[in-house]
């Protein structure tokens, strides 16, 4: 059985998170969760972002999921928008890189260039 304040702790932290979900904010998250995302491994993924985005305490980013991102095999895909910026696309996502793609992208501004599409692209062709 919980405590209530373990329960207060859990309702909290999951209203961030459906706060995170709905408001409007400069900065975006979207996770692909396509069925091959999902197979690959979006969902834990997803949950990673919006874990990372919730104990940063970043107010200004909108964490959201969508159909397939950008082409199979790629998979899981995370793109992340900012004010004034084309869309980084990050490709074969684990949750392990989510915090470097929170810290370097979202906070600092700059893509994490080793998980991009584009370099993925360089590097297989």
């Amino acid at each position: 059985m919980k405590s209530l304040e373990e329960l207060a702790a859990i309702r909290e932290r999951a209203r961030r998170q459906v706060e995170l979900r709905d408001k409007g904010a400069a900065k975006r998250v979207v996770v692909g969760m396509a069925t091959s995302g999902i197979a690959a491994g979006a969902r834990t993924v997803l949950r990673a972002v919006v874990d990372e985005v919730s104990d940063r305490g970043l107010s200004d980013v909108v964490v959201s999921q969508s159909g397939a991102v950008s082409r199979g095999g790629l998979e899981p895909v995370v793109e992340v928008e900012l004010p004034g910026r084309e869309i980084i696309t990050y490709v074969h996502v684990q949750p392990e890189m989510v915090p470097r793609i929170v810290e370097e992208s979202l906070v600092g501004g700059e893509p994490v260039e080793e998980y991009t599409l584009s370099f993925y692209e360089r590097q297989n062709s």
